[in-house]
């Protein structure tokens, strides 16, 4: 029941370090996507201040994350909850922050649209909202492993790519979201956060 990925593995300490610089602390934390469990199960116990809700839209992954949450025993490690975001029925109302690793690739353009979306009315002036993954830059030149990686994408579904950021940051803006900070990551990943204004 209980999933283990190996990017999870290999990419939460450095995810960490962002996270524990750019989270309120005491607050709340919606994770999209949360897959495996294995994110939440690492940040909330290296940030136990931060209440962390895991959610993900394949139904197959929520007992793996409550699994990874009862391994735990973390107080702030929540139940998971399902989460369509290309609605605009979500499991909170409000949240301090949102989290969001690998999704908005191997999703429709469409989730890209309900994250931001959903990240303009859950969150409070201030708040964050933190995306990791693969980008396409219009002014950096594009390693040859993620070049590939979207064409596998795209031909396992036509909807699927690697995102132009500066599409992604034009999306955030109309939903209230500028881009504060952008850091490279290993393997040829971003970290992007976003504050609500």
């Amino acid at each position: 029941m209980k999933k283990t990925w190996p990017a999870p593995q290999r990419n939460a300490a450095h995810i960490l370090e962002i996270l524990k610089r750019v989270l309120p602390t005491p607050g709340l934390t919606i994770e999209v996507a949360s897959g495996s469990g294995q994110h939440a199960e690492y940040f909330t116990r290296a940030m136990p201040g931060v209440k962390w809700q895991p959610t993900d839209f394949d139904p197959t992954s929520l007992p793996s994350i409550d699994a990874w949450r009862v391994e735990s025993g973390a107080e702030n490690f929540l139940p998971a909850a399902f989460l369509d975001v290309s609605t605009d029925t979500w499991p909170l109302e409000h949240a301090d922050a949102l989290f969001c690793a690998n999704m908005i690739h191997i999703a429709p353009w469409e989730c890209c649209l309900g994250l931001f979306r959903g990240a303009g009315r859950i969150l409070s002036a201030g708040g964050v909202a933190v995306l990791y993954g693969p980008f396409i830059e219009s002014d950096v030149e594009t390693a040859e492993s993620n070049l590939g990686f979207d064409v596998s994408l795209r031909s396992r579904n036509p909807e699927w790519g690697i995102r132009d950021l500066d599409e992604v940051v034009t999306v955030a803006k109309r939903e209230g979201l500028e881009l504060e900070e952008r850091v490279s990551m290993p393997a040829n990943n971003l970290c992007l956060v976003f504050r609500r204004t």
